[in-house]
């Protein structure tokens, strides 16, 4: 199998067309999940949506569009400078931290604020151990440790 991968453990292999990769995710709200450990609110009213993402490896952090930041609660805590991949850029709304569960693994991160769909970025991808295996289009987690994430940290 042929796998993209990043950081510490980038390797782009040759003839790795890249299609479009989707996965189904959860998107949760950070916020509410830490008021429900304190005891603040019940666990059916955390705030959740679930949809299919896109997979964008030319993306470092991932983005969430308006409409699923509002139906979230989310609050817009500031502004960051987006550059895209025709070079343009733009000021883009940044989130408060949002939970992303991709293949039952979870990731907590600030995500921009565009378009109409989600894109997962490499930040996510990172911190989940998923890589995008090429040859299937799909998301899976790292052979070399399937059952758990792990983190290079030196």
């Amino acid at each position: 199998k042929i796998y993209l991968v990043f950081g510490e453990k980038r390797k782009i292999v040759d003839n790795c067309s890249m299609g479009e990769v989707r996965v189904r995710i959860k998107i949760i709200n950070a916020g509410d999940e830490a008021m429900f450990r304190r005891g603040k609110i019940s666990k059916a009213e955390i705030r959740i949506y679930e949809t299919d993402a896109l997979v964008d490896t030319g993306a470092i952090p991932s983005v969430v569009p308006i409409e699923i930041v509002q139906k979230l609660g989310l609050d817009l805590i500031r502004q960051e400078r987006a550059t895209y991949a025709n070079n343009s850029s733009e000021n883009v709304d940044v989130t408060e931290p949002v939970t992303f569960e991709i293949l039952g693994r979870r990731v907590t991160e600030e995500a921009l604020v565009l378009g109409d769909e989600v894109l997962i970025g490499q930040i996510a991808l990172e911190r989940t151990d998923l890589l995008v295996d090429c040859a299937n289009q799909r998301v899976i987690r790292n052979p070399a440790h399937p059952d758990q994430i792990v983190m290079k940290v030196k």
